[in-house]
């Protein structure tokens, strides 16, 4: 007898979503960017597939990011409560800050939180992202901080991170972490990755330096000049620009995600 896979019995545009996600994941493991279980990649379901509700898929709680699976990610409501039968768990506490953006940002497909070493070493430092690389500016043009408030599990904090974040991409959690929002998983994933090398750049340069004085900015001219140079950079297309290489990159490893 044939034991209908989750494959059959979600739409395409579900599983090609599931997928999707889970590359992203396993991307974010292979790139050293995970930190055990306790950070999380959210996506929002389009309305082709939830109608007018918000659903969004989200990790099994406790499996590491390079064992997560298209199967395995767990379908919630805005409230994180599971919406299909799945053996797998899920930490409610993990979505408050993905519900929050979600909820203040309706356009937003993804939403993607780290705690990597340099991402949390640069939120720590006072003057947050320093404009000393060609990285830093495209983070600067779309760029906000949040105040740190202990560890993020209480709805009351919502409000305040919404409006921090406001319309940006890139948002700082001080003491914390990074977190990018994307239209789609490919371009909130391209946004981690120059957030993230950012970070690194900025670690490695002020290593054995006194501050800023002792670095080389970038002209503030061309900071704001940063949107258009984006397009260019990806030829208008964002995240999709790269993302079927990365989707080769990992297939060549492991496609297992797909499962």
């Amino acid at each position: 007898m044939h034991i209908p896979s989750l494959k059959d019995i979600v739409s395409p545009e579900e599983w090609a979503l599931r997928c999707d996600l889970a590359a992203c994941y396993r991307l974010v493991a292979l790139y050293g960017w995970s930190d055990l279980v306790f950070t999380h990649i959210s996506a929002k379901l389009p309305e082709s597939v939830s109608g007018d509700d918000h659903h969004f898929l989200i990790n099994p709680y406790g499996l590491m990011f390079d064992e997560i699976t298209a199967s395995s990610l767990v379908k919630v409501d805005m409230a994180c409560n599971k919406l299909h039968d799945t053996p797998f768990p899920v930490n409610p506490a993990g979505f408050v800050i993905h519900s929050a953006v979600h909820e203040a940002r309706p356009e937003a497909g993804c939403v993607l939180h780290t705690h990597t070493r340099a991402g949390v070493a640069v939120s720590a430092q006072k003057h947050g992202i320093l404009p000393i690389s060609q990285q830093s500016t495209f983070v600067l043009g779309s760029l906000a901080y949040h105040d740190y408030e202990g560890v993020a599990f209480r709805d009351d904090e919502k409000p305040r991170l919404q409006a921090d974040l406001g319309s940006a991409n890139f948002l700082v959690l001080r003491n914390h972490g990074l977190l990018t929002v994307g239209r789609t998983i490919a371009d909130a994933f391209l946004s981690m990755f120059t957030f993230e090398n950012t970070c690194r750049i900025q670690v490695d340069a002020l290593a054995g330096q006194n501050g800023m004085d002792s670095l080389t900015a970038v002209n503030p001219a061309i900071v704001q000049g940063v949107a258009e140079a984006m397009r260019v950079q990806t030829g208008g297309l964002g995240g999709a620009f790269v993302w079927p290489s990365l989707i080769r990159k990992l297939d060549r490893t492991d496609a297992s995600y797909k499962t």
